[in-house]
């Protein structure tokens, strides 16, 4: 296969490397990706500078280019211009920390592969739980072995994997699980601090991620020792609603 390789950590992160030692072995891989890392970015894109991408290369590996935007504009860029062809599938990862539940709207990670799915083309997002005793290579390993899957089946329009790693030794992982997302909010917070001029300035924060104890939810299967595997629609309307919306007698707009 034709495989675009991108991330969220930069184009030297260890996790994006490890995924094109594997893939490279049987696969053709480009590598897209940031200069720098842009992590809890989202879907950001880069409107207002120029985008440049810096071709480097790493111990005689893969085509790469190190893009001065987001993981989003990396996608964008790869496909517009820097491959001069459609791959057959893009890889986003693997990220250093798990992106689970709400976590998935302001993943980097996720953003980048949901670009290429909202084009069409088929994307896995790859994750790994933070503080997980293992080489990135072993979760590599499990990417390749689902990109063989995925040469046999086709994913349906517009819809990435988002698949995560946790954080347990590799001989103690449960399993795989196909989960949902979760939807559980983080305690978040916000410090408040003043600067040497008395000028109020905040430093978000947030308490550990909790969890439904529904097991077929992403973060609590992961916190079961599961590979979580996730599929993502990139259509967010709530077709429920939709069809109730017609008999709300809206009517036509209000004067003024």
């Amino acid at each position: 296969m034709d495989i675009l390789l991108t991330n969220d950590d930069g184009v030297h992160a260890p996790g994006l490397r490890a995924l094109e030692a594997v893939l490279a072995a049987e696969h053709t891989v480009t590598i897209v990706a940031p200069d720098r890392e842009r992590t809890a970015i989202g879907h950001a894109i880069t409107l207002h500078q120029p985008l440049r991408a810096e071709r480097v290369c790493e111990n005689g590996g893969s085509a790469a280019f190190a893009v001065n935007g987001t993981p989003a504009d990396c996608v964008k860029l790869a496909l517009l211009d820097l491959l001069g062809r459609t791959p057959d599938l893009v890889i986003s990862g693997l990220n250093r920390g798990a992106n689970v539940g709400v976590n998935i709207n302001y993943s980097g990670t996720v953003a980048a592969a949901r670009e290429a799915a909202l084009r069409g083309i088929p994307a896995i997002a790859a994750s790994i739980a933070s503080g997980a005793p293992y080489p990135p290579r072993q979760a590599a390993s499990f990417v390749a072995r689902l990109v063989a899957r995925l040469s046999l089946r086709r994913l349906p329009p517009r819809t990435l994997l988002n698949v995560n790693f946790p954080a347990v030794p590799w001989e103690e992982i449960a399993g795989v699980r196909p989960s949902r997302q979760g939807l559980t909010l983080f305690a978040e917070y916000v410090e408040k601090r003043l600067d040497p001029r008395r000028q109020p300035y905040y430093w978000q924060g947030a308490d550990t991620q909790d969890f439904e104890d529904d097991p077929e939810v992403d973060g609590a299967a992961l916190r079961r020792r599961f590979i979580t595997v996730t599929p993502i629609s990139c259509d967010a309307t709530d077709y429920r609603l939709l069809a109730e919306l017609g008999s709300w007698d809206l009517g036509p707009p209000a004067d003024g």
